[in-house]
């Protein structure tokens, strides 16, 4: 029988609340355990350390890694840092936004980042965690022809 939601945040909450620091941490592991952390979450985690609801909130939303809602099936990251700017990473947004716009919503999420580490092979992205340099609108339309047919 698996836990639901309340009882695994309950668990992580109960193993890391004495910790110094303790908020961070517990954010990181419920999204690491469920995906995402759950609304409804956040009193749960504001009580056991005895914050407000809105401290606990303002965290979630400050850091871009967290997340409220369940992953999509895909997540893509453009890089729209200053190297790959220069190499046309706001076309291949604009191009990718017009693509995604035409398939299942809850299938790719697109995110433009701020560096990707991968400057001198610029245009850079990710999906699902896996680099790919130089990218064109081309190149992009293959990388999700291939992710749509499952190879």
């Amino acid at each position: 029988m698996s836990l639901s939601h309340s009882e695994q945040v309950a668990a992580i909450l109960a193993a890391q609340r004495d910790r110094p620091g303790a908020l961070l941490p517990i954010l990181h592991d419920i999204q690491d355990a469920l995906g995402h952390i759950p609304p409804d979450a956040v009193a749960q985690i504001a009580n056991a350390l005895n914050l407000s609801r809105a401290e606990v909130h303002g965290v979630i939303t400050f850091y871009h890694h967290f997340r409220t809602t369940p992953p999509t099936r895909h997540t893509i990251q453009i890089c729209c840092a200053e190297a790959c700017q220069s190499m046309g990473s706001e076309r291949l947004v604009q191009h990718a936004e017009k693509k995604l716009t035409h398939r299942e919503q809850s299938e790719y999420e697109l995110h433009p980042v701020y560096c990707l580490g991968l400057c001198a092979t610029s245009p850079a992205m990710m999906i699902d965690g896996q680099s790919h340099a130089r990218v064109t609108p081309e190149k992009f339309d293959k990388l999700i022809q291939k992710l749509g047919s499952g190879t």
